[in-house]
């Protein structure tokens, strides 16, 4: 089941909304209930192609927790 993103015309908040179907016209906000939702391009990262690497792996830092962890950034071991 997809997961769309939603924009309501009545209560003008963003949601998004598990749909169990491709129809999703008529799907209530889950705001305010309104049926004035329009569906918001989603935007999704994916890492299938060849190319430069987005997150080379870390080395450890001086303390021994690598840097990433440490710091919270996106990275791999």
């Amino acid at each position: 089941m997809p997961i769309y993103e939603f924009y309501c015309g009545e209560c003008r908040k963003e949601s998004e909304v598990l749909v169990r179907s491709t129809k999703w016209e008529g799907t209530p906000c889950p705001h305010c209930g309104s049926k004035k939702l329009s569906k918001k391009l989603s935007v999704f990262a994916s890492n299938m192609g060849g190319g430069a690497d987005p997150m080379p792996a870390c080395g450890m830092g001086s303390s021994g927790a690598c840097c990433g962890c440490a710091a919270g950034r996106p990275h791999r071991h």
